[in-house]
């Protein structure tokens, strides 16, 4: 790490804290809340009608969050600089009968979501966390960060082909975590324990959204303390990092532009939910905060004729032990600052203009940068960034910090790049 930025590691500790705080997505963007709510922003009701006043201002739905600050005297055309990121990773789901077990083990039963390296939540100590909803139809949410769950591997001594032909895990069968030993596993065990957990009555609680997660905290790794390991980076980094950027926009003068962070979920399934970016919340913000300071649909559409979007999120630094999986001229490495994410078929959302964008971004906040594009034998992921521009006909740029272990449930990133996203992002929403 860089003497420089070594003296700011209160970032990387702080991103460190989020992270641990952050199981869910509701937790994730109740604590992303709680900062703004610190520096004056406040939650609007969506069933609410919007005034047009200035400053900051966001929306709580699910495990989604809006935020954005209309400076004094903004006009109703006013174009948009938006941060968008993702609040969920892949992780194991609990199902709607959870309670289960075999041969004197208590197990619960879990669904896969997104697409995790599912043998990176083997042999690890599990907590679980979530929101639970109640028969009045308030949430409320539940962590239980301790070792609660496991799932044992097969010891090699059973299974003798694991050296030769590697692990291979059925999804049904090898992936449901134990809790307990007796063998009267009763349907409401699981629930019953939470609402004792949170303080609920029992039987208070009809519907659940609850998902494990690794109960090791993050920490600096490497001899020089020069890499941070830890869950969610994919993409609570990035989540972490524009609600900094926001705050920070957000204390400045003279904005030219209404700076906004939109932190969606369901992103690792296809985003398309009420809370995904495939769905229509953040256009509906968009044009309602247009609406409330007298616009018309004309402004509406000068608005975003004039909005970009920086769509943040992690993406490969390039492996030491597989470097022939990486594209061989663009080698993205940890400490290098932040990622341009290009793919040509549209997998990403960059163009040569957005290019421009981001890096005369990054060029005001001095941070330097780096290209990202898939080996052409490789199918390419996706992002935000391609719905977001097409949903929306907003101009959009895909970048993000880049990283090792991504999808697992522990991943690893360089201490230097979470400060240095920020600062573009910062520079960026300030125009």
């Amino acid at each position: 790490m860089s003497e420089a930025l070594r003296a700011d590691r209160g970032h990387t500790d702080d991103l460190m804290t989020f992270l641990a705080a952050s199981p869910s997505p509701y937790h994730a963007v109740a604590n992303a809340a709680e900062r703004l709510e610190k520096a004056g922003f406040r939650q609007v009701a969506e069933t609410d009608a919007w005034d047009g006043t200035s400053g900051g201002k966001y929306v709580l739905r699910g495990g989604a969050i809006i935020a954005w600050y209309v400076p004094e005297g903004a006009a109703p055309h006013t174009p948009f600089r938006i941060v968008g990121a993702h609040t969920d990773s892949p992780n194991l789901r609990v199902k709607p009968l959870p309670d289960t077990g075999a041969h004197g083990w208590r197990q619960v039963a879990v669904e896969i979501y997104g697409g995790p390296l599912l043998n990176s939540w083997l042999d690890r100590d599990l907590g679980l966390a979530g929101r639970l909803t109640l028969r009045d139809g308030s949430t409320r949410l539940v962590d239980v960060d301790r070792p609660l769950l496991r799932v044992p591997q097969l010891a090699i001594h059973l299974d003798r082909s694991v050296s030769a032909e590697g692990l291979k895990l059925d999804k049904q069968r090898h992936l449901q975590p134990v809790w307990g030993l007796g063998n009267d596993v009763r349907d409401g065990d699981l629930i019953a324990f939470l609402e004792e957990t949170a303080g609920l009555p029992a039987g208070d609680v009809t519907g659940w959204d609850l998902m494990v997660h690794s109960v090791e905290p993050p920490a600096y790794l490497g001899r020089d303390r020069e890499l941070v390991a830890g869950p969610r980076m994919d993409n609570l980094l990035s989540v972490h990092a524009g609600t900094a950027a926001l705050l920070a926009a957000a204390s400045g003068a003279d904005l030219p532009y209404i700076p906004v962070l939109a932190a969606f979920d369901h992103e690792e399934n296809g985003s398309q939910s009420d809370t995904g970016a495939d769905g229509p919340l953040l256009g509906t913000v968009l044009e309602r905060s247009v609406f409330a300071r007298g616009g018309s649909f004309e402004d509406r559409a000068r608005a975003f004729a004039g909005t970009v979007c920086l769509s943040s999120d992690t993406g490969h630094a390039v492996h030491p032990n597989y470097a022939e999986r990486h594209d061989p001229t663009h080698h993205p490495r940890v400490n290098g600052g932040p990622i341009l994410k290009v793919n040509v078929n549209n997998r990403y959302a960059t163009d040569g203009s957005g290019r421009a964008v981001f890096a005369a971004a990054c060029e005001r906040a001095g941070v330097p940068f780096q290209s990202f594009v898939s080996n052409n034998s490789m199918p390419c992921g996706t992002t935000i960034g391609p719905i977001t521009a097409a949903r929306h006909g907003i101009r959009t740029v895909d970048i993000g910090v880049a990283i090792l272990s991504m999808h697992s449930a522990r991943e690893l990133c360089g201490a230097d790049d979470p400060l240095l996203l920020t600062r573009a992002l910062t520079a960026f929403l300030e125009g």
